[in-house]
């Protein structure tokens, strides 16, 4: 007879079992994307609404940390997508076309990434399920901007040079234990 007050407890791990598809990501061509699969490869980092220099002598991208005038540094997000082409002249549509041209694009973009036959890190959105972990991986520009365009003048924004934007985090590189 068993004794009640004993109990053993099992713990099963059930491996995960695989999907039957990959990831729209891994199975499709970027010109074969819909819309929305196109748009949430944006992981709302925000480096890409940096304001940029181009070194006249090595034709090199220089990053600052002054934000473009629409972007929400909070949330790292566009204050007017639908409309940020006719507000902000030099905003760049991504295109499955030119992003494989655009040097520009931070290391850590999605839609670089893929271009270049890549898969996406650990912390995006679409992978982690969190909105979240892009921030916590110090991917995004969330409390690293200095300024907003609209604040500083063409002629001083060789004042806010940074890398950063053109690197990847130590702490993005591995898994977050969180």
């Amino acid at each position: 007879m068993t004794n009640p007050s004993l109990r053993v407890h099992v713990r099963l791990r059930i491996p995960d079992m695989p999907d039957s598809d990959p990831p729209f990501w891994r199975r499709k061509l970027m010109s074969e994307m819909t819309r929305f699969e196109w748009e949430s490869l944006c992981d709302g980092c925000g480096r890409c609404c940096l304001n940029k220099l181009v070194d006249e002598d090595t034709n090199d991208t220089l990053f600052t940390n002054v934000s473009c005038k629409l972007l929400d540094c909070a949330a790292c997000r566009c204050r007017d997508y639908p409309h940020r082409h006719a507000k902000v002249r030099d905003c760049v549509r991504l295109t499955p076309r030119n992003v494989r041209r655009l040097r520009w694009l931070p290391p850590t973009c999605a839609y670089r990434l893929v271009a270049e036959g890549k898969d996406l890190a650990w912390w995006h959105p679409l992978v982690s399920g969190d909105p979240e972990t892009v921030h916590r991986a110090g991917i995004s520009v969330r409390g690293r901007v200095a300024a907003s365009e609209v604040d500083v003048p063409d002629e001083k924004l060789a004042n806010y040079i940074v890398s950063w934007p053109g690197k990847w985090p130590k702490r993005a590189k591995r898994k977050s234990s969180r």
